[in-house]
């Protein structure tokens, strides 16, 4: 099994994808484990100095942080905090995005700005490595002092309370914990908050999104171009002089898409009768290009959050100085995010757009793709499903960012709304699946009418390989098994 170490470098999208997709041994490098160690160190001998108090480590939390706590008790402040800060509802998080919590975790951890052990750490990435998943749930997270209710679920079991899922089975952390022989983590001053602050709930699911997001950008292109076959399109709007007066990256990229998908097509090739297209298709560069450009703009805010100290507060060491302020803050990933969820919904709206325009009964193509329309109903229904979807992606588009309710009476008077923002892009990001999927179930049927003509080498091969899962359809069958089979053909096809 491959060996990654935690801490000895920035993490990369290119690092987080196999880490993801085969099994990896995660370790802390011996430079990150120094960094921890030091700035421990220098946390327990401030606290034993008694200095002046410090939030979170010899005071309460939020309001109550007027509060000071006895130096006895120190320890016992923080697995309270835990505690009483566990209480995320609604559905159980998704273990890849479980498994990216304790990753990021300790990656902001291991950066040694954050006085926590250790030990604390290489149980984190114990968990990791044995896939012992905590049960964290979707709901809780203002997305202001980090993802506090989430990130106490998933951080219970360490200290032997809540639930875990381990070899597919749903237990309680104190069982597993007897069946590894490791004893409760006992947290020391600050470990609570270094566990509890931070922004890897709404950092997973946004990781977690853009590999989805980047996949369907892709798929985006090859079936817009199949779509653009099967209506008869046109080449011109994808001439590169086009795009290079208005040079907007993703533009560009997605009209030369367009035009090497097309290569070696008889059908771009033939004559049109039509001097014009729809939107749809004659604007996929600019709408596509739109959405490729905020996906790279949210890859950077992601990034650049996955790889920062997220915690509070802050302990500069070589400072000597703890530094209590706001890096915990949700706001660029919930602005990112929201971002993200209207651009998608863009990506579906044309989508569902070019599927009402195959089946519309238009260039010699038959009414709802079917050889007997009306006794056959053939296509309609999946149209309605592509809308259905699209008014569910515009009601999630509403920005969870531009919200905030008070929180801590009233400490915490300005809250981001980012796990909100992240968990709904998640949803998003699931119905453009299906609204792909749908218009691929239609373009395919409607090049099949095209017959003898030929798309291009690269899309009749994709045509080829999603027609060994959905069959032409020659009469009425129960189309939402197609459907499900089109969606797992988008998830999964490989793409070249």
């Amino acid at each position: 099994m491959s060996i990654f170490y935690i801490g000895s470098g920035s993490l990369t999208f290119e690092q987080l994808r196999p880490l993801l997709s085969t099994p990896h041994h995660l370790r802390l490098s011996d430079e990150a484990r120094v960094r921890v160690a030091a700035c421990r160190q220098y946390l327990d001998s401030r606290s034993q100095a008694g200095q002046a108090p410090v939030y979170g480590v010899t005071t309460g939390f939020g309001s109550l942080h007027t509060k000071t706590i006895r130096s006895e008790e120190l320890g016992k402040l923080q697995e309270n905090l835990v505690l009483s800060h566990a209480c995320s509802i609604g559905d159980a998080v998704a273990p890849e995005i479980v498994r990216l919590m304790l990753l990021l975790k300790a990656q902001t951890l291991s950066l040694g700005y954050s006085g926590v052990q250790v030990s604390t750490v290489e149980r984190i990435l114990d968990f990791y490595n044995h896939d012992i998943l905590p049960v964290v749930y979707d709901c809780g997270s203002l997305g202001a002092s980090g993802d506090l209710a989430p990130l106490a679920n998933l951080f219970l079991p360490l200290i032997g309370q809540g639930e875990v899922r381990y070899a597919g089975e749903l237990q309680s952390a104190a069982a597993m914990l007897r069946r590894f022989g490791w004893r409760p983590q006992q947290l020391q001053s600050k470990e609570g908050l270094a566990l509890l602050n931070g922004t890897q709930f709404m950092s997973a699911c946004g990781v977690s999104a853009l590999f989805r997001i980047f996949r369907l950008l892709s798929l985006a292109d090859r079936i817009g171009a199949l779509s653009l076959e099967a209506f008869d399109g046109r080449i011109e709007p994808f001439d590169p002089r086009l795009h290079e007066i208005r040079p907007h990256r993703g533009q560009v990229q997605t009209a030369q898409s367009i035009r090497q998908l097309l290569e070696g097509s008889e059908l771009i090739a033939r004559p049109k009768k039509h001097v014009q297209d729809p939107y749809s298709f004659r604007c996929i560069p600019q709408v596509h290009g739109a959405v490729k450009d905020c996906a790279d703009y949210v890859a950077r805010v992601v990034l650049t959050e996955i790889n920062s100290v997220t915690d509070n507060p802050t302990v500069f060491a070589e400072h000597d100085e703890v530094i209590s302020g706001g890096n915990f803050h949700g706001q660029p990933l919930a602005l990112a995010y929201d971002f993200m969820a209207i651009a998608l919904t863009q990506l579906g709206n044309i989508s569902e757009r070019r599927t009402a325009q195959l089946i519309w009964g238009l260039r010699d193509l038959p009414e709802y793709l079917i050889a007997q329309p009306g006794l056959h109903s053939g296509f309609m229904i999946p149209q309605y499903v592509a809308a259905a979807l699209v008014n569910l992606n515009k009601t999630y588009s509403h920005p969870s960012s531009v919200d905030s309710i008070v929180s801590s009476n009233g400490q915490e008077d300005h809250v981001s709304m980012g796990g909100n923002a992240a968990t709904k892009l998640l949803k998003v990001v699931d119905n453009v699946e299906r609204i792909l999927a749908i218009e691929l179930m239609n373009a395919a049927q409607a090049i099949d009418f095209r017959r003898p003509a030929k798309t291009s080498p690269k899309l009749e091969k994709m045509r080829y390989e999603f027609r060994k899962e959905v069959p032409f359809l020659s009469e009425d069958r129960a189309m939402y098994l197609d459907m499900q089979q089109a969606v797992d053909f988008i998830r999964r096809v490989e793409l070249d």
